[in-house]
């Protein structure tokens, strides 16, 4: 996991990713998309191949990859740990309406009670 948040890292390298969820490219196709040289797009594309991200094969003289999003699952379910509410949210907000309900009935039977001092 810690590979894969690494190469996500770069915006460069997420860019990357972005271009091959819609289907595979050649890496001169992908370089032509950055106004970097091709040795850093050709090490931004090593480090994704590295982290499992990115596949690549060879057609003639072309190296053509292609996105591998299963590295991204185990990321993603950390994540969805980190951002989804705990049990003690939940048990909080149930100790919030339960405090408002016991308030609400309090002042309710401390106005009963005035009520019925004045009729007395």
């Amino acid at each position: 996991m810690d590979e894969v948040a690494g190469a996500i890292a770069d915006p460069v390298r997420r860019e990357i990713l972005l271009m091959l969820r819609d289907g595979s490219r050649s890496a001169g196709q992908i370089a032509d998309r950055f106004a970097i040289s091709r040795p850093a797009v050709s090490r931004h594309l090593r480090v994704l191949r590295e982290a499992g991200l990115v596949r690549d094969t060879a057609d003639g003289r072309r190296r053509v990859y292609a996105l591998v999003t299963a590295p991204l699952d185990e990321l993603a379910g950390w994540l969805e740990r980190l951002t989804r509410p705990s049990g003690w949210e939940h048990r909080f907000d149930a100790l919030e309406t339960e405090v408002y309900r016991t308030r609400r009935e309090r002042r309710r039977a401390a106005g009963q009670q005035s009520s019925e001092e004045e009729i007395a």
